[in-house]
């Protein structure tokens, strides 16, 4: 079983709001995942990006591979000012 890290779609029409999950790659887009990793919210300014990062480790030290789309998340979070 290949696990992949991956956004899943919730909120309605024109109003997207995303999961982040680790999920079994043959699954559909929202189908049943394995665990719940983060959150996105492309309709904020700037977009929200939470992402739990002891889970996301724990993800990919067991193999799993992230979506280009995820990487460059995690990229994005990594690079921006923490403001709490």
């Amino acid at each position: 079983m290949a696990v992949k890290i991956r956004l899943t779609r919730l909120g309605r029409k024109k109003k997207p709001f995303y999961r982040i999950v680790a999920v079994n790659s043959e699954s559909k887009r929202d189908g049943r995942y394995l665990d719940l990793v983060g959150t996105y919210d492309p309709l904020k300014d700037p977009a929200e990006i939470k992402i739990d990062d002891e889970k996301l480790q724990s993800w990919i030290s067991k193999g799993a591979q992230p979506s280009t789309t995820v990487k460059s998340l995690i990229a994005k979070q990594k690079s921006a000012p923490v403001t709490e």
